[in-house]
């Protein structure tokens, strides 16, 4: 099979969490993210985060890293063949003055949703001082809302053509004439960052709020799909009737994608780490999509050499 795009759709339990907070509405009052229909989410933002937290974590331990690493958030750099974050997540260098300073991520998430309204509870925080001396006003009380109990269903998909790879445009008196693709990283390379991708998905645990009330937005159930074509439609899975589930999976079959599901609830069936494992050993048995066969690897120096603009005489 030839892997164009990889799906992960999940439910994930958190309970007395305050994964992403909102703005303080009342005063010192810390309030979680929201939706007018009563349920709390947690923003893209916030899950990109939490999934790159996780992938830095497995590339740190995997022993074909080489000399990759994952960028800080506030310094991605837009070296492809070495920053995973420039490459799964994109970036926008502004001073660029040509298409080599942005990047589409290949890697894109949904904000997590909990799957019915939510209870919202409110917990008092104070900052112990325990000097006698000094100004009292150091003896801080705070408020901060939290969610009692959610089911959260969140999604991430891997657009593959896109891993490792980037677009050179040409342009003839401003108009775009023709597009290639320019190959960064090896296929080896490639398929071995997917991989890590898938999962960092399994491993998220860095939410910002959470740092010290662990969290986890783990699995407890779980689809993963490798497509044929790009199709983010079964992130619906989780939240769809039994037959419109059914008419889902039934699509992907038609058109030859690979499914796994993973349960950790049921009584029978493959465990979430089971879908994954098996989603895992069917990655590295096919092959991925390539818009740029037989291209040599090329570095970013290079790469910007070829799109500076010319400069014409005055």
């Amino acid at each position: 099979m030839i892997i164009k795009g990889i799906l992960v759709t999940m439910l994930a339990p958190m309970s007395d969490h305050i994964a992403n907070a909102g703005e303080k509405l009342l005063g010192n009052a810390s309030s979680i993210k929201r939706r007018p229909d009563g349920r709390v989410y947690i923003s893209g933002q916030m899950q990109r985060h939490a999934l790159f937290s996780a992938l830095d974590r497995l590339n740190a331990d995997d022993e074909g890293r080489g000399q990759t690493y994952v960028s800080n958030g506030d310094g991605v750099t837009n070296v492809v063949e070495t920053d995973l974050r420039a490459d799964l997540g994109g970036f926008l260098q502004t001073s660029k003055e040509t298409y080599s300073g942005r990047r589409t991520a290949p890697v894109s998430a949904t904000p997590a949703v909990a799957l019915e309204s939510s209870s919202i509870g409110r917990d008092l925080l104070i900052r112990l001082k325990m000097e006698a001396e000094g100004d009292s006003r150091g003896q801080a009380v705070a408020t901060r809302e939290f969610s009692q109990n959610d089911t959260m269903l969140m999604s991430f998909f891997v657009d593959v053509s896109a891993v490792g790879i980037r677009k050179r445009f040409s342009y003839e008196k401003e108009l775009h004439v023709r597009t290639e693709y320019v190959r960064h990283i090896s296929e080896t390379e490639r398929k071995r960052r997917i991989r890590l991708a898938l999962e960092a998905t399994a491993a998220l645990t860095d939410y910002a709020n959470q740092a010290r009330n662990a969290t986890s937005g783990e699995p407890q159930q779980v689809l993963l799909v490798f497509d044929t074509r790009l199709s983010r439609k079964a992130s619906r899975y989780f939240k769809a009737t039994a037959a419109e589930q059914r008419n889902i999976l039934a699509e992907l079959a038609a058109r030859g994608a690979m499914y796994f599901l993973g349960d950790d609830t049921a009584e029978s069936g493959d465990s979430t780490a089971m879908a994954y494992q098996k989603a895992q050993e069917f990655l590295a048995s096919n092959d991925l999509y390539d818009p740029a066969p037989g291209a040599a690897v090329q570095t970013t120096a290079d790469f910007e050499k070829s799109t500076k603009p010319e400069k014409t005489a005055k």
